[in-house]
């Protein structure tokens, strides 16, 4: 029986790879500071902080086959947890980010596109913080682990759980009804991930063995936002009206894209290159992408099943509000009446 300790496993794709390595029959450990709550049912839960000198003090004198770390703060506790594992554990794989690439990277670009010098000095670029912390929890893993290392570097995440609130907030806005501002072009082509298919490949990898880095994420334009906001549509109910909007109508009106209006990252953005990934080699180790209803509809059931944590989920960012969404499709409605004479 493969032995599990998942740092983290309580939240969103930890929460994914318990449950997935659950149902193999695996036998699981998790590790948190139990603030998001408890593990899934059937699995061994540890209490500690991580970023306590003496926090890993739990897990010492266990063994296991696979740990897997989805930690996405200072890479100072992927070290720790790193040097402290590598005597008892067999392998270790980190889900990362495309932040640790040299931004912007390539079009499509491959895990041979340059990378963030976590020690160079540097800022982190756009993604700051978060990509300085994903570089430096990749550099901490790969050099205590070397050749069983994997690095899985993951984009949009989505599916149940999503504690950020991106999905959860176009469906709560579609369910809403009435006219809702969809960004142009309609066929904008998004790049993804389900959590749960996430958390399905890093399992597959540990039994074949696959170490390395890899670009987990959907082939580009796995979906759209017209299918993306289509599958919103029918799994609320379809009373919404999606009204597409030029994208530049919306930049006029101040409406950020990723910030204020999720998902929607519009041609020429510079966070534009995270729909354009080359993932054919985690594809060739066997990653499966879910159709887009499929995730639209699971996280919409879980939003309905549990709604006191469904429905704060990353509700209070700034996102677009009811009142800028009035004065765009007011703007929207003036301009084509203009166009039409």
């Amino acid at each position: 029986m493969t032995r599990l300790l998942v740092l983290g496993g309580t939240a969103f794709v930890g929460r994914a790879v318990v449950d997935a390595a659950l149902r193999r029959g695996w036998k699981v450990t998790t590790f948190s500071r139990g603030v998001t709550g408890p593990p899934p049912s059937g699995a061994e839960a540890l209490t500690g902080d991580r970023t306590d000198p003496d926090g890993l003090r739990a897990l010492a004198g266990r063994e296991w086959d696979l740990v897997i770390d989805t930690w996405r703060d200072d890479a100072a506790a992927v070290t720790a947890a790193a040097r402290a594992l590598e005597p008892s554990v067999g392998r270790y794989a980190y889900v990362s980010s495309l932040a640790v690439y040299a931004w912007p990277p390539p079009a499509e670009f491959t895990e041979d596109a340059p990378l963030l010098d976590p020690d160079s000095g540097s800022s982190g670029g756009i993604f700051g913080s978060y990509a300085l912390a994903k570089a430096g929890g990749e550099h901490a893993v790969r050099a205590a682990f070397g050749d069983r290392a994997l690095l899985a570097r993951t984009g949009l995440i989505l599916g149940p759980h999503e504690y950020a609130g991106r999905l959860p907030w176009w469906l709560l806005r579609v369910a809403r009804g009435g006219r809702v501002a969809a960004p142009r072009p309609s066929d904008l082509p998004l790049q993804y991930i389900d959590t749960r298919d996430l958390a399905e490949w890093l399992l597959d990898a540990e039994e074949n063995g696959l170490a390395g880095d890899f670009n987990v994420l959907s082939d580009v334009g796995h979906a759209t936002m017209a299918s993306l906001l289509a599958a919103c549509r029918a799994v609320t109910g379809g009373g919404a009206d999606l009204t597409w909007v030029d994208g530049d109508v919306l930049l006029a009106h101040g409406v950020r894209p990723w910030m204020e209006l999720p998902i929607w990252i519009p041609p020429g953005n510079v966070l534009e290159p995270s729909y354009r990934v080359d993932s054919t080699k985690a594809k060739a180790a066997g990653l499966h992408c879910r159709p887009v209803h499929d995730t639209v509809a699971d996280t919409w059931r879980w939003l309905r099943s549990e709604p006191d944590h469904g429905r704060r989920a990353g509700q209070d960012k700034p996102w677009m509000t009811p009142e800028k969404e009035a004065e765009v499709l007011v703007a929207w409605d003036r301009l084509l009446r203009s166009a039409g004479g």
